[in-house]
């Protein structure tokens, strides 16, 4: 909705919007890696959740004070505040709901519960460009507010779900470990059939 609401409602030039892709991309390109570091567990994952709402209620504030500029540089430089705090949103966000998907799926359901997870984010791109274009540009800077406060609950309902989900779940089968990284057997290789008869 950033194209749309910057052509109609800001005195920022068009080429703002190739700008604000670009610092997008080359940010999660250099720095995701780096953000996704600190997530090492479903607490860590719900943290991050919790910080992307915020993040993300911020830039949707940012966003929505752009409007209120005359001036193309100042509109600019909102814009461009409000998208670095997104990106950074946008990285922990994707950190921590990685490893929420991965560590609340019961062993052998990795599949199915990636797939269900998958689902969601297509209907997101389905349904999110209608529900946005209503929202922001019907309702301007007070869409912008409801948007990042929409951020802002799911970032914080994200905890007590997880903790739910943690305690529902149904334990693992005794004698059933994971093993990770370095916790692997080295491998034995087959003896070679016999040859004699």
């Amino acid at each position: 909705v950033l194209p749309l609401w910057i052509s109609t409602r800001t005195a920022a030039p068009g080429w703002l919007v190739s700008a604000m892709l670009v610092l997008n991309t080359a940010s999660v390109v250099v720095f995701q890696v780096r953000v996704a570091r600190g997530v090492t567990g479903l607490r860590s994952a719900s943290r991050y959740a919790r910080y992307a709402g915020l993040l993300l209620f911020f830039s949707c504030l940012i966003f929505s004070f752009s409007a209120m500029s005359s001036s193309a540089w100042t509109a600019a430089l909102v814009l461009l505040a409000g998208a670095a705090l997104q990106v950074v949103g946008e990285m922990a966000q994707a950190a921590g709901s990685w490893e929420i998907g991965f560590g609340l799926a019961p062993e052998g359901k990795q599949g199915q519960y990636q797939g269900l997870f998958g689902a969601g984010t297509a209907v997101a791109r389905m349904l999110g460009p209608v529900l946005l274009t209503g929202l922001i540009l019907v309702g301007g800077a007070a869409g912008w507010v409801v948007l990042g406060g929409l951020f802002l609950l799911a970032g914080a309902l994200t905890a007590p779900a997880v903790r739910w989900a943690e305690r529902t779940r149904s334990p693992r089968r005794p004698g059933i470990r994971v093993l990770r990284g370095s916790d692997r057997p080295a491998r034995v290789p087959r003896p070679l059939p016999s040859c004699t008869r």
